[in-house]
């Protein structure tokens, strides 16, 4: 006999995000989130968790709008997000990242499955790093190592996000000089 929910509320929480949590790996349903008192876990919209996935950086302040349900046979509430954004200011507590460095202000991602490796991921990803590292860039940048992003034809396929804006088909030096630039006018 399947599970009944009675819709409690709808909530709207201010939190830290902290980090995605699944079944398995790459299969991210819900999200962790320190609120002032306790950590919370809300399910995430299938039509939300690629876009989040690429976007949330840990330690980010977020506001998470939802439905709050309770189980009526376990009693149990179950928190499911409708909307997740980040928040704009900065907050007065300070993150473990914030305390020991600045916060990272790039994402790179890159793929990892068979075909990009097969076209030289590794070897990117490897000039990549050491490139950030001799110019200092490592700690201003997040190299996340994904699966299947869907560009196969692109292969390798390495993406530098930076704020709002996605940079594709890049060669690592061209990933450092865009980043670079960004830091020099944004810092």
């Amino acid at each position: 006999m399947g599970h009944h929910y009675l819709k409690l509320s709808e909530f709207n929480l201010e939190g830290q995000f902290l980090s995605f949590v699944g079944d398995s790996p790459g299969k991210s349903k819900y999200l962790q989130l320190a609120l002032e008192s306790e950590d919370v876990q809300i399910k995430i919209p299938k039509e939300l968790r690629q876009h989040l996935k690429f976007s949330l950086v840990p330690g980010e302040q977020i506001r998470v709008f939802g439905i709050s349900k309770l189980d009526t046979q376990t009693g149990e509430v179950k928190l499911k997000a409708f909307s997740i954004a980040p928040l704009n200011f900065c907050s007065t507590q300070k993150t473990p990242v914030q305390q020991h460095k600045r916060a990272p202000k790039a994402k790179i991602l890159t793929c990892q499955k068979s075909g990009c490796v097969k076209r030289g991921a590794k070897n990117y990803l490897s000039e990549l790093e050491k490139i950030l590292s001799i110019r200092g860039l490592s700690d201003q940048v997040i190299i996340e190592r994904t699966s299947c992003l869907k560009c196969c034809k692109n292969a390798p396929n390495l993406i530098l996000q930076i704020g709002t804006k996605e940079y594709k088909n890049l060669h690592p030096e061209a990933i450092v000089s865009l980043l670079e630039d960004y830091l020099v006018s944004n810092p």
